[in-house]
């Protein structure tokens, strides 16, 4: 008798301990969110003003567009495989909301070695930044842009055009990089985050 009654104790107190641990498993998850909010919007804010010291000018063009993201991320290559992954926030200027976002990036050919980028991606219309935002983005093989003035003269100096109305810059180490490495990579939404 003495055995089932600690038996039973023994249940009650982990069917209490499951039930309870149920109960506040939404609130920390939801606290692991908020902070990972948090986190992308730091690293946005922090990349920007890295991207303004390194090109002035470039203030200027993320404000008058449409909406602009910002990504951090993180890319190995053993041999002849390589690949990646970041996240970053997508904002519409208008409404200022952001939208947390995720990116995945494949490479093929001979190489040894880890690289750490940001990226700044500017949207001069909300077209396009809706694609980005709502279907997603594949920036292929195609995509070896060098930094160039185009049409629209110095406030896109260290920006890259990666079609008509949407600039990239790469951040490295030591600033603007000179030629895109972040090719063979998708951009969508992160629905953990949204």
């Amino acid at each position: 008798m003495k055995d089932v009654r600690h038996f039973l104790a023994v249940s009650r107190a982990a069917i209490a301990g499951s039930v309870l641990s149920i109960c506040l498993m939404p609130a920390a998850l939801a606290a692991s969110v908020e902070q990972q909010r948090a986190d992308a919007w730091k690293m946005s804010q922090q990349t920007l003003e890295r991207l303004y010291k390194a090109q002035p000018a470039a203030r200027s063009v993320v404000q008058k567009a449409a909406g602009y993201a910002v990504f951090s991320a993180m890319g190995t290559k053993i041999l002849l495989v390589g690949g990646g992954m970041g996240s970053g926030v997508a904002v519409d200027n208008r409404s200022g909301k952001p939208v947390y976002m995720k990116m995945a990036e494949a490479q093929a050919g001979l190489g040894l070695g880890v690289k750490k980028f940001h990226l700044v991606w500017v949207f001069e219309n909300k077209k396009d930044l809706d694609t980005f935002i709502n279907t997603g983005w594949e920036l292929g093989g195609q995509a070896s842009a060098s930094a160039k003035l185009g049409s629209q003269g110095a406030a896109y100096t260290g920006a890259m055009s990666i079609k008509p109305g949407v600039w990239l810059y790469q951040l490295i180490d030591d600033g603007l990089a000179a030629e895109l490495t972040a090719k063979g990579t998708r951009y969508y939404k992160d629905n953990d985050l949204n």
